[in-house]
């Protein structure tokens, strides 16, 4: 089960250059989801003239169904240089890899509830760890793509490109370098690691 809960407005704000596509994903809002929150700042991006379309759908983390479901909105998603993911990680990790030339970026965070997430037939997961760092790791979470799970770069035991834990697995760390590479984003590794907050509703603090 998901408990999302939005970045602050000044963050989602900033994520977008010139032009974004959002994505709601409602999937698992039957647990808790900021609609109205989301609404509200999405309205506000639409009448600053940032937002080229939106889509509000349901299980994005299935790969089908998502492409099946945003071909209407191509022409959309290719003028927008950012596309906005109002969902959990396992949404943002699934659009980020079918849109490998666009900036996707998580606007949610989730809080940590054991118990279901998502249907997708991918790789994907999501720890529901409190703030989400997707947004510095080009959409590859680096919690689940690691086995180490380390959130301030490659440990140095890879193997042409493969992690010293499963061999047979990527290396997360590698995995997010060419990612942020192809984006043009590699000065957001050089950032320094910022402290992650777990718990970032106060009722759960």
């Amino acid at each position: 089960m998901l408990i999302t809960q939005l970045k602050s407005k000044e963050t989602i704000v900033s994520l977008v250059n010139n032009k974004a596509f959002i994505i709601n994903c409602q999937g698992c809002k039957e647990v808790s989801f900021p609609e109205k929150e989301a609404k509200e700042l999405q309205k506000e991006l639409v009448a600053d003239g940032k937002v080229t379309g939106i889509i509000t759908t349901d299980y994005i983390c299935n790969p089908k169904n998502m492409m099946l479901r945003l071909q209407p909105y191509m022409a959309e998603i290719e003028a927008a240089d950012t596309i906005l993911v109002f969902s959990c990680g396992v949404g943002v990790q699934t659009v980020a890899e079918y849109f490998e030339e666009k900036k996707v970026c998580a606007c949610c965070d989730t809080i940590e509830l054991p118990g279901y997430q998502g249907v997708t037939p991918l790789e994907h997961d999501c720890d529901q760890c409190g703030e989400c760092y997707l947004n510095l790791t080009g959409g590859i979470c680096p919690i689940t793509a690691c086995s180490k799970s380390l959130v301030n770069g490659q440990c140095g035991g890879s193997k042409n490109g493969k992690c010293e834990v499963d061999p047979n697995m990527e290396c997360g760390w590698e995995r997010i370098y060419r990612r942020l590479e192809k984006l043009g984003r590699l000065d957001l590794i050089k950032c320094p690691t910022q402290v992650r907050n777990y718990a970032t509703d106060d009722e759960v603090k």
